[in-house]
């Protein structure tokens, strides 16, 4: 159990789409990397690829949001998204992309399925804010990030700190 860095903007994992979890015999170790390095960086959730592992798993944690403070912390992978309705979009911030914000379109419902913490298969539906927290981890999965949904002002805005960002992750 260890924090570990998070990757930012413009570095390669961000942008790699995530294999399928096939030997699960150490990921009780890599579930507990990533609830720790979300806590310590105070996220909501954090996938793989954010600490530079190409493997379909992320977590999610927010209980301490508004309306759901009876919900578990819970790991989601090999997940995929089955289906999805409904329209709702939200300022999005990210923990590979500090201090940016883009305004995010998503679907309100999704029905998901995955394999949980004791590797069980799942098929759930999701909606409101927690739908959005599970379709923003699964778009990391799958080397998709916010700024793909910014605007131009957005780049515009945020042009300064993107190129940094990217100057230091020059692989």
């Amino acid at each position: 159990m260890a924090v570990q860095k998070v990757v930012t903007y413009g570095h390669k994992a961000l942008r790699k789409v995530c294999t399928d979890i096939t030997d699960f015999s150490n990921v009780d170790s890599l579930i507990n990397d990533l609830f720790d390095t979300m806590y310590e960086f105070d996220g909501l959730g954090l996938a793989s690829n954010q600490i530079g592992i190409n493997k379909r798993i992320f977590v999610v944690d927010i209980k301490h949001m508004s309306g759901y403070g009876d919900t578990s912390p819970m790991v989601f992978m090999n997940g995929t998204i089955d289906s999805g309705s409904g329209s709702c979009v939200d300022s999005e911030g990210c923990l590979s992309l500090p201090e940016v914000r883009i305004n995010v379109e998503r679907f309100d419902t999704i029905t998901y399925s995955y394999v949980d913490e004791n590797l069980e298969r799942c098929t759930k539906e999701f909606s409101g804010f927690l739908a959005t927290v599970i379709q923003h981890e699964n778009d990391h999965l799958d080397g998709k990030l916010i700024t793909d949904y910014a605007t131009p002002s957005d780049i515009l805005k945020y042009d300064k700190a993107l190129k940094l960002m990217k100057s230091n992750n020059v692989q």
